[in-house]
């Protein structure tokens, strides 16, 4: 018979629990651990990830694209990328800038606030109609500002002229109804226009013919890039006669050199301002177009103008024609007198402004041995001639 002595059951007992309870703090340490562990990793946050990732990817993209243009080869953005970019919401963006721009600062904050964009922009304020920071209530009037009257002398020699400052992306004839917007990126022209009526040239085989009243001319363009700092409204670049005003709503992606590179047909895509009509070799067209927080486009003869605004659907094209049955449409009180067939502008007149830098493009009819005194890429500024026959 096995007889268990009680002092040494009392001891097993003991030796097991103690082992028991050393296993126990050893799990419990263990998982003391782990917690602490996981505290001290970073809990995965989706923005930030996302922009690494984005950040990374468009590094790859950037860096690829400096190697493309070394070896001369265009890099143009896939569709792919081109709908991620268009749908950023540019154009809730755009209206939240424009109303902050119209909120009035205080007084002490306005000379710290617009000399900051001063220096980062350039902006040569010595031209400015009123030079004095503080008198310039909010953003928009800041950005809206007026030069002096003898700043911006009209070339007298020129029978175009530029209708802005800011600089030339590119300039020359419109062939194959295909537009540069920059060396090597075309955009359509129908696309850029919308459709035409028909005028008296009926063998028109082409939309670019289609614009031409005489086989004795040919088509013209030129595209000028207004940045941040530059003076914001544009004006007249000739006289002539505006019969109609196409508004086109859509993104409002940058146009900035770089991404006019990018974005094949941007010109397109954004929303721009349209006026076309006549001047004395025929069609004659100026174009505002719309970038990302440039949260409106004014024409200062035309009130009843509204861009970026949320009731207009992208892919559509809202028209007021300035000429009716052959008659003028009657023109509202605060708008500019008009004369038969159009509104007509003079040479240098103050057209319309940006509510922040963007770009204008100009279409224009001449006869063939017209020539632009231009070089791609270089600075201009109001009034300064464009090219001459």
């Amino acid at each position: 018979m096995f007889i268990v002595n009680q002092h040494h059951l009392v001891g097993v007992t003991h030796v097991v629990y103690r082992a028991f309870g050393l296993s126990c703090r050893r799990r419990q340490q263990q998982q003391r651990s782990l917690n602490i562990g996981r505290g001290l990793l970073p809990r995965p946050r989706p923005l930030p990830l996302l922009l690494v990732t984005g950040g990374g990817y468009l590094g790859y993209q950037h860096y690829r694209n400096r190697i493309q243009q070394e070896d001369g080869v265009p890099t143009v953005a896939s569709p792919t990328q081109v709908a991620l970019y268009r749908s950023f919401p540019t154009r809730l963006l755009s209206r939240t800038w424009g109303r902050l721009n119209g909120v009035e600062l205080p007084t002490w904050l306005r000379k710290p606030v617009y000399s900051l964009y001063i220096w980062t922009f350039g902006v040569n304020m010595q031209e400015a109609a009123v030079e004095d920071l503080h008198q310039y209530r909010n953003l928009g009037e800041f950005f809206r500002r007026r030069l002096k009257p003898a700043v911006r002398p009209l070339c007298a020699s020129s029978c175009v002229i530029s209708p802005a400052d800011g600089r030339i992306l590119h300039f020359g004839q419109v062939k194959n109804s295909e537009v540069e917007q920059v060396k090597g990126v075309t955009y359509s022209l129908e696309n850029f226009l919308g459709p035409q009526q028909h005028r008296s040239n009926d063998s028109a085989s082409s939309y670019r013919d289609l614009l031409l009243s005489s086989p004795d001319n040919d088509l013209f363009h030129v595209v000028v890039y207004l940045a941040p700092g530059d003076y914001h409204c544009f004006h007249s670049p000739t006289d002539w006669k505006v019969e109609l005003r196409r508004h086109f709503p859509g993104s409002l992606m940058s146009v900035n050199p770089g991404v006019a590179r990018w974005v094949k047909e941007l010109f397109c895509l954004n929303e721009r301002v349209v006026l076309t009509g006549q001047w004395q070799h025929g069609f004659f067209s100026l174009t505002a177009v719309g970038a990302t927080n440039v949260g409106s486009i004014r024409v200062y003869f035309d009130q009843e103008l509204q861009t970026n605004a949320p009731r207009y659907s992208k892919g559509s094209f809202y028209d007021r024609t300035y000429v009716t049955d052959g008659k003028l449409e009657a023109p509202r009180e605060d708008e500019v007198s008009s004369s038969e067939g159009g509104v007509a502008l003079q040479k240098g007149e103050a057209l319309g402004e940006f509510n922040l830098g963007s770009t204008i493009v100009l279409l224009f009819e001449a006869p063939k041995d017209f020539s632009f005194n231009l070089q791609p890429g270089q600075r201009i500024r109001v009034g300064e001639g464009l090219g001459c026959l």
